[in-house]
């Protein structure tokens, strides 16, 4: 928390304004109060996280007499976009944690359990436990599993020692991989940064990280102590060239060293070593300090059924909608939402926010009768972290355009701490609004 601590009068008075601005501007984008659609519905909705809550909390103010079930395992509510805060020693653990059923609205059912089975044409879930659930509309949005079994030599319990971080693993995890980089950045050495080859939330995380471990190192007066690698898993560092043209050009001058066409395989803790599939066999490059991101896949209850695409991203398992409705192009009374979506973009939180109001438009409307209108456009949000205090803005569509909120105020690649704040102050506020249903 030094960050804070330094700031001067201004600074501190500017960082309450953007708090209860953000706060504001949240609880202002909710829709004018509607009339409520009567129906006896049954609504199921696979995982509680931020796009189930929010979904519920929308589809209860607009429908009178829904039977709203929500489906999910884990009672700890954890906000990611935090983790890698708490990685860069700014929040404790704690900052992202926080209880499912306080956003849920109080008419739902929330079964603390997982889906274990989707039969889209008997209209049913069956959990892990055996309790079968039937529906009038399922909505899935159980996030995406992190897949660590495929990295060869890896396991959880490696995570905070002998250099080893993984921040995308949960805010404890992010925590301990804190202390390495905190230690790293006082004694040197190689830090070794990727991605996986498969679609992943909040892709620009790899990048930010590695950005974070320069950053650590020179405010210590380390820099030289340390190299940096980031090892790109196709020819680009993001999958929007003039953003991916920017993140190259301030690695060059911060002396970050690329290689591209790496896919991590295999780590190899003794030896410090991890290995990458490229075009030309298998590469060995060193670590003494390195942030490991697994393959990510849809779970296995999404995976196993039919819901996912038969023609592409057959080893994810990602739902198959319409890009613009998120409805599914066989079952039109399943929708898919957040991570789990299988859509071009649109794998962060801030997606959701834009996504939700869409399935609830469309539900709501085959309710009530009449044609769903809202579209989603594949809105993604990345407040890129360079530095502490410094962050590049990036908004973009399905079309690689950049679609800034604040054109003219907040320049999308310029490294600002208004960009900064956004992430670290007034972001938490939308989001905790977007789940009560008012953002």
């Amino acid at each position: 928390m030094a960050i804070i601590d330094n700031l001067t009068p201004t600074r501190r008075g500017f960082l309450g304004l953007a708090a209860g601005a953000g706060a504001l501007a949240a609880a202002g984008s909710q829709a004018p109060a509607q009339e409520k659609v009567p129906t006896s519905a049954r609504i199921v909705i696979i995982g509680a996280g931020a796009a189930g809550a929010a979904i519920a909390n929308r589809l209860d103010e607009r429908l009178d007499g829904a039977e709203i079930t929500l489906i999910d395992g884990r009672v700890e509510h954890w906000y990611q976009p935090g983790f890698t805060l708490i990685a860069a020693g700014l929040q404790p653990a704690s900052y992202s944690v926080s209880r499912t059923p306080k956003w849920l609205p109080r008419r739902a059912t929330l079964i603390e359990d997982w889906a274990a089975e989707i039969d889209p044409e008997a209209k049913r879930v069956t959990t892990q436990g055996g309790e079968a659930v039937d529906y009038d509309f399922l909505i899935v949005a159980p996030g995406l599993t992190l897949d660590w079994s495929a990295i060869e030599g890896f396991s959880l319990d490696m995570v905070g020692k002998d250099g080893i971080g993984a921040v995308y693993a949960g805010p404890d995890y992010a925590e301990a991989t804190w202390r390495e980089l905190d230690r790293f950045t006082d004694t040197g050495g190689q830090a070794l940064f990727y991605r996986p080859a498969t679609e992943m939330k909040c892709a620009g995380a790899p990048l930010k990280y590695t950005f974070l471990t320069d950053d650590y190192a020179r405010r210590k007066g380390n820099r030289g102590k340390v190299e940096i690698t980031y090892a790109a898993n196709n020819n680009s560092l993001f999958g929007v060239p003039i953003v991916s043209e920017k993140v190259r050009m301030l690695y060059e001058e911060r002396g970050i060293a690329v290689v591209h066409d790496h896919v991590l395989k295999a780590i190899d803790p003794g030896a410090k070593l991890c290995t990458f599939a490229t075009p030309g066999g298998d590469v060995d490059l060193p670590y003494d300090f390195t942030n490991v991101v697994p393959p990510m896949r849809a779970p296995d209850a999404v995976r196993n059924s039919p819901l996912p695409w038969a023609d592409k991203w057959t080893d994810q398992g990602w739902v198959e909608v319409d890009m613009h409705t998120l409805r599914h192009a066989r079952y039109p009374e399943v929708f898919a939402l957040g991570d789990v979506a299988g859509v071009p973009k649109g794998k962060t939180a801030a997606s959701v926010k834009w996504q939700v109001p869409v399935v609830e438009d469309h539900i709501v409307a085959q309710i009530a009768g009449r044609e769903g209108t809202e579209s989603y456009g594949g809105y993604t949000s990345c407040p890129l972290i360079t530095r502490v205090g410094r962050a590049m803005l990036i908004e973009f569509d399905y079309e690689n355009n950049l679609v800034p909120s604040f054109p003219g105020v907040i320049a999308p690649l310029e490294e600002l701490w208004v960009s900064w704040l956004m992430k670290e102050v007034a972001l938490k506020a939308t989001y905790n609004a977007m789940l009560r249903g008012q953002a």
